[in-house]
């Protein structure tokens, strides 16, 4: 098989909102993560993440022309790798709390970020096709899928505290 024509079996198929309302009420579960990244530039990041007491390396390529679809490999690390791959990573750190909210079909992920993006509040979901019917929560607001300003990875960068607003 060609690397140049090379198909991604694992495809991420996601959708990004700004959070205008309460929701915390209707969270299932809630944990704490710290993630930052080894690369982060357009077209592939590479990121570790610890989630409460769990490492993760996670490695995306690029988004489609929405902004919407892109490939994912993720897998479970030791704590300690986790750890010790944070301290190769470029500057910037990203720290919140992630509420899981069932509606519907789906699970939403609510992001809570704590530090330079205090303030800003996320909700994703994730689809099984971008065109794919959802229930929207009284508390969603505009939706931000596609707005590089919002990748985590961008966050690090440019964190939500600076903008301009």
């Amino acid at each position: 098989m060609s690397i140049v024509n090379c198909q991604f079996k694992k495809v991420e198929i996601e959708r990004k909102f700004l959070v205008t309302g309460s929701f915390q009420e209707e969270a299932t579960d809630v944990t704490h993560i710290v993630q930052g990244y080894i690369c982060s530039q357009p077209g592939r990041t590479v990121r570790v993440r610890i989630r409460n007491e769990a490492g993760f390396l996670t490695i995306k390529g690029p988004s489609d022309e929405k902004g919407l679809s892109r490939y994912e490999f993720e897998q479970k690390i030791p704590l300690d790798d986790a750890q010790a791959l944070l301290t190769l990573c470029e500057p910037g750190v990203i720290d919140k709390e992630r509420y899981l909210i069932p509606k519907g079909n789906h699970t939403w992920e609510v992001d809570v970020f704590h530090g330079e993006n205090e303030g800003l509040v996320i909700a994703e979901i994730e689809l099984q096709a971008e065109e794919e019917p959802f229930e929207r929560p009284t508390w969603l607001g505009a939706e931000v899928s596609g707005d590089r300003r919002y990748y985590n990875s961008m966050l690090t960068k440019h964190p939500y505290t600076k903008w301009n607003k």
